[in-house]
């Protein structure tokens, strides 16, 4: 084998190498995860110390970037990433917590 046919040869394998790993990379990383909002409608609170319990619930789910609860309005709304949680990961939080909650439709 000559010189040059080897580092032809040497250049094809590590392309070949560097186009499987970009391919790895690529379908492994959540690409498609993006930050999602959504309101959940939480009837059961009936005292103005109910957001607390209800904020803190949903805090802690793996995910959640930030909650707002609107005790007048009896609804949560919260931003997530979708490549860490769901939808029914939130309403399983506030119902573990006593306040179960749903998908609050858009008007």
């Amino acid at each position: 084998m000559t010189l040059e046919f080897a580092n032809v040869r040497k250049e094809s394998q590590m392309k070949t190498l560097l186009s499987v790993a970009l391919a790895l990379v690529l379908l492994t990383s959540p690409a498609w995860a993006a930050p999602k909002t959504v309101t959940l409608a939480v009837p059961g609170m009936t005292c103005e110390t109910c957001p607390i319990t209800v904020k803190m619930a949903l805090n802690k789910v793996q995910g959640v970037t930030k909650v707002n609860v609107d005790f007048d309005k009896k609804e949560a709304v919260v931003t997530f990433d979708d490549a860490k949680t769901t939808v029914a990961a939130l309403t399983k939080a506030t119902k573990d917590a006593g306040y179960p909650s749903t998908v609050k439709e858009k008007k």
